[in-house]
């Protein structure tokens, strides 16, 4: 009986007698294992990204968008809806509801210049509480004036990215901002932390929601913000708040009202699903790895005959033979799976070095899920080999036939 470190021993004396088919068997296996910790990394990375984007809102944020989501699941409406959503239904809102604080939103596209220096941007009509809801730090300057939502004054604040573009090493608080037609006066300075789903607050230009309004002749609000007192349920407040607007649009109820929470939970699921399917595609390179191995397991059995043969003269039976065969197959998918482990990591740490905004990470389930199928494919398509080897009569083997 065979020590399991000589078998070993026998296994790696075997396979250094053929070294560059090894060696090639071996990076076959490690670019399959590799490719599918990247593919499943990119996906959990979005899926990391997304949680990001999302927490910024807070857990105790609720958001009103225009038009009705009348299927479950999916993304929430993005187009245009039959009746838009105005200053005066924030009003209603916050009538009825004064402990809650509620934040407009008007978004826009417009040519910002200042001197020679012109770019396009987005521009964002708001009040002075976004600033708070949506994390911006002034920089320079002050915030945004708390006015009544309904009057407009030309001021606005500019982020830290888009002012280095416009003005470079000039202060700008104070300076006269263009958009289009209209002009404002900058009064501050902002940075953010985060981006909202891809959006880099930075480049934007912030507008009281009036003065926005006006500028690009509008009273639709985008979007509404609502922030739920401490302690307060959101299930509850949206109940209140689908009420309340189905209540102010004579019993229409054309409002789709969503949490981060249900928004990350639809984007996490899509995400789940394409990292399932990108990891899959991956993984078909291990079964063509598999197949190479049988392949290359069978050849093996018709070179080493003689020696087959040999070893079952001195004593070894069929499944001493086998497991041979299986030891070798097991270190061949065993080096490839750790060096493609080690070649995945490498990549996603690099990855994370080239652009460092995107989370991408390597879910400890699919280091082990990939290296285990390494193994397995070894084990599965060296047994018929294996097996064919055992299964010949050591007559047969010692003329050399098979």
């Amino acid at each position: 009986m065979m020590r399991a470190l000589d078998r070993l021993d026998f296994a790696y004396q075997a396979l250094t007698r053929h070294r560059w088919r090894a060696v090639l068997l071996v990076l076959a296996i490690a670019s399959s294992v590799a490719s599918v910790l990247m593919m499943t990394a990119l996906g959990q990375g979005a899926r990391n990204y997304v949680t990001a984007e999302f927490s910024s809102l807070g857990k105790e944020m609720l958001v009103i968008l225009p038009g009705r989501k009348e299927t479950t699941g999916g993304l929430p409406p993005m187009g245009s809806t039959l009746r838009d959503m105005t200053l005066a239904d924030m009003a209603y809102l916050q009538r009825r509801l004064p402990r809650v604080r509620i934040v407009p939103l008007v978004v826009g596209s417009s040519e910002a210049k200042f001197a020679t220096r012109l770019r396009n941007t987005l521009v964002l009509g708001t009040t002075a509480a976004f600033q708070e809801t949506h994390h911006l730090q002034i920089l320079r300057g002050q915030g945004l004036p708390d006015l009544p939502a309904e009057q407009a004054r030309p001021v606005c604040l500019l982020g830290r990215q888009l002012a280095s573009e416009l003005f470079g090493n000039r202060d700008p608080v104070g300076e006269w901002l263009r958009l289009d037609d209209s002009r404002c006066r900058i009064v501050g300075i902002f940075a953010s932390t985060t981006s909202s789903m891809g959006l880099r607050m930075d480049e934007n230009v912030v507008l009281p929601v009036a003065t926005a309004q006006a500028l690009f002749n509008t009273q639709a609000l985008f979007r509404l913000f609502v922030q739920a007192r401490a302690g307060q349920p959101l299930p509850h407040l949206s109940e209140q708040l689908t009420h309340l607007m189905r209540e102010r649009h004579q019993g229409v109820e054309d409002v789709t009202i969503m949490s981060p929470d249900a928004l990350l939970q639809t984007f996490s699921d899509i995400l789940l699903t394409l990292t399932l399917a990108v990891a899959g595609i991956g993984a078909i390179s291990l079964l063509v790895s598999g197949i190479m191995l049988m392949n290359l397991s069978l050849i093996s059995t018709h070179q080493r005959t003689a020696e087959i043969g040999l070893l079952k003269a001195l004593g070894a039976d069929g499944p001493l033979v086998r497991s041979l065969f299986l030891t070798e197959a097991l270190l061949l998918s065993g080096s490839g799976a750790l060096l493609g482990l080690g070649l995945g990591y490498l990549a996603v740490a690099l990855a994370r070095q080239l652009w460092p905004d995107f989370p991408a990470q390597v879910p400890d389930a699919a280091s082990l899920a990939a290296a285990g199928c390494a193994l397995l494919t070894g084990l599965l398509f060296a047994w018929l080999p294996a097996s064919r080897a055992a299964r010949k009569p050591v007559v047969d083997s010692l003329r050399g036939n098979l």
